[in-house]
C-alpha cells in the first residue's frame, strides 16, 4: 500500500451552466441531475485518492434545499473526509449561481462512501488520509462518527 493523502490532493470541483434538457417543462432542474452530478464529482475526489477503480456504495439522505434552473451555473466540490481500509467517504457541497444577477444559493450537500476495487470488482486497500488543516481534522472526526452510525445500520440482504 501506498504512504498517506492529503486531503487537498483529492480536490475537485465540477461545474456546468443547466441547460432545457436538464429540467422540466417549467425550467426546473430535475433533481437527478443534480444527484448525477453530485456522483460524478465525488467519483471524481475518490479516484483522484485511489488513483484506481472505484465504485460509489452509500448515499447519507440527500435534500435540496433550493431550486435550480435553467441558465444556472451549478457548482460542485468534494473533498475525501475519511477513508478506512477499503472504502472512503466523500463531502460534496452543490452550489446554483444565478449568472444574471449574481445571486448563488446552497442547494444540497451529501456525503457518499466509495470502494476501492481491482479489476474483478474485489475490495483493495486505500492509502490512508492525512488531514492537514483543523477544518480537515474536524471534518474526519465527523465522518468518523458518521461510519460509526452506517455500520449500526442493518444491511440489507
Amino acid at each position: 500500500m501506498a504512504s498517506g493523502k492529503t486531503v487537498s490532493g483529492s480536490k475537485t470541483v465540477m461545474a456546468r451552466t443547466m441547460l432545457p434538457s436538464d429540467a422540466n417543462p417549467y425550467g426546473n432542474v430535475h433533481g437527478g441531475e443534480i444527484m448525477k452530478l453530485i456522483d460524478a464529482c465525488a467519483g471524481a475526489a475518490a479516484t483522484r485518492h485511489a488513483r484506481g477503480r472505484v465504485v460509489t456504495a452509500f448515499v447519507d439522505g440527500l435534500s435540496f434545499l433550493s431550486p435550480v434552473y435553467v441558465g444556472h451555473l451549478v457548482t460542485a466540490k468534494a473533498s475525501v473526509n475519511h477513508v478506512g481500509r477499503t472504502s472512503m467517504e466523500v463531502g460534496v457541497r452543490v452550489d446554483s449561481e444565478d449568472l444574471l444577477t449574481g445571486l448563488v444559493a446552497h442547494v444540497s450537500s451529501a456525503y457518499l462512501v466509495f470502494v476501492s476495487t481491482d479489476e474483478k470488482g474485489n475490495a483493495i486497500p486505500l492509502p490512508p488520509l492525512i488531514a492537514e488543516t483543523d477544518e480537515e481534522r474536524r471534518r474526519l472526526k465527523a465522518a468518523e462518527q458518521r461510519r460509526a452510525q452506517r455500520l449500526q445500520r442493518p444491511r440489507s440482504t
